[in-house]
């Protein structure tokens, strides 16, 4: 679903992204770790199409970013670090809105059930969203993903700000959409919840990816000491 090769952003002399080479399929979640600086951000960017790439190629569900750009963005829902939607409209409204931009036009009935499979609370649905905790935003946000049928799911940093609860349940959320065969890439700080989340992880240094291990074949701590060893 997601595939990079050779990919590389510089921003004059100074390299962001080195010949980056990454293949995530249909249903694997692969989260991406490092320092400020390392590369995350800028990966997601690039397959966004936030940015152009300096040399290299990128595909999502097999169409290059470069050339086909709005085509790409109908597999994809991103969830930055901070989402953005309506303070003013309900959880219901933001949704409808959103989807609506995408082409989909959804009764009140599947608007009420993507967000209840999102994981937000049935009394919520009908508030403003400025009353609304962090958690509960994003889960607004992985409603809409469900709502535009995305086969693709990039974020930025998702629990960041998110207490041990809200942040468990975000993680129960991915490997639902994990199993439905969503393809997840996951810049993230977030050591332990990206081992238990990811089926596969990376870590990055001044570009470079430098290592990308199976998730199941290490434990958080010998993830920790093979972070702080690599960083």
């Amino acid at each position: 679903m997601l595939t990079a090769e050779n990919l590389t952003k510089k921003y004059g002399e100074q390299i962001a992204l080195n010949k980056l080479n990454l293949t995530i399929k249909e249903g694997e979640i692969f989260a991406l770790l490092g320092q400020n600086g390392a590369g995350k951000t800028t990966t997601i960017n690039l397959f966004l199409g936030f940015i152009e790439p300096t040399s290299g190629e990128l595909e999502i569900n097999g169409v290059s970013v470069a050339e086909n750009a709005q085509e790409t963005k109908k597999f994809v829902a991103y969830i930055p670090e901070t989402v953005m939607l309506y303070p003013n409209l309900t959880g219901m409204e933001n949704l409808k809105f959103f989807s609506s931009l995408a082409g989909f036009k959804y009764s009140n009935g599947e608007l009420t059930y993507f967000l209840s499979k999102a994981g937000l609370q049935a009394t919520a649905h009908q508030q403003p969203l400025g009353g609304y905790s962090k958690g509960m935003r994003q889960k607004v946000g992985i409603a809409i993903a469900i709502a535009k049928k995305a086969k693709v799911l990039l974020l930025d940093e998702p629990t960041s700000g998110l207490d041990p609860k809200a942040s468990n349940e975000f993680s129960q959320i991915l490997k639902e959409l994990s199993a439905d065969g969503t393809a997840i890439l996951m810049a993230t700080h977030d050591i332990f919840r990206a081992r238990e989340v990811a089926t596969h992880i990376g870590i990055m240094k001044q570009g470079n990816l430098v290592t990308i291990i199976e998730a199941e074949k290490i434990s958080a701590n010998e993830l920790e000491a093979l972070y702080l060893q690599t960083v």
